[in-house]
């Protein structure tokens, strides 16, 4: 868990060190003694333990990880500071959908599946036109449905008893075929097995992902049958 947080605040760093109007947005040269890199690890951080309320977050980090984070203040200005750093949360957001963290996972086992997600429904479907740049008409074949919208494909990596850990995200069209999605994740997935559904099962693409380092098993193969 402690490399989990050394991690976090460290990407974290990195997204204010890279972006500039993180900088600015304090609008003084004042620097308080609990960073606002601190401040956002810390909620993050919280987030990722399963705490949705900031007060159960703030309680969290001061009786756990005080020793860490030593110039913690009050709940009134944790809680005061933090509204006012939406722009840094919006910054963060834009990271994690561009940039990989799969080098902080080794070579664990990871998941790799696609979400639909609907902007409009059939039959309204064939008439919407919002978001035109970025989406468009899809099936939904879980669904059983057609949809107009975008689809988010994630590759997460497995924790034993946990939900997965969401370590790369990609946005396409709704009628992007989850295979070619994947190709363009190719070089940013890094070396390890990959799980996935039938979607996936292509021997050229696995070949291909071999040769990178990253092993590509889906219902296909006979390895997956024997555990599903």
């Amino acid at each position: 868990m402690e490399q989990q947080l050394i991690a976090l605040y460290l990407r974290v760093c990195r997204v204010y060190d890279t972006e500039p109007d993180l900088k600015y947005q304090r609008l003084s040269n004042f620097r308080p003694a609990f960073t606002d890199e601190e401040l956002v690890t810390v909620y993050l951080f919280g987030h990722m333990q399963g705490f949705s309320q900031q007060r159960r977050i703030y309680d969290y980090a001061r009786r756990h990880w005080r020793a860490w984070f030593p110039a913690l203040p009050s709940y009134q200005a944790f809680n005061r500071r933090l509204n006012r750093l939406a722009p840094a949360f919006e910054h963060l957001i834009t990271a994690a959908l561009t940039e990989p963290v799969t080098a902080l996972a080794g070579d664990a086992d990871r998941l790799i599946d696609s979400l639909p997600i609907s902007l409009a429904k059939w039959p309204r479907c064939a008439a919407a036109r919002v978001a035109a740049g970025v989406a468009d008409q899809g099936y939904c074949s879980t669904k059983r449905s057609y949809y107009y919208g975008v689809k988010l494909h994630a590759v997460a990596l497995r924790r034993p008893r946990q939900l997965p850990l969401p370590a790369l995200l990609h946005l396409s069209r709704a009628s992007q075929h989850d295979l070619q999605a994947l190709r363009e994740l190719d070089p940013d997935l890094g070396a390890g097995p990959l799980f996935g559904d039938k979607a996936y099962a292509d021997e050229e693409t696995k070949r291909a992902l071999a040769g990178r380092g990253t092993h590509l098993l889906t219902r296909t193969c006979p390895v997956c049958r024997a555990l599903y």
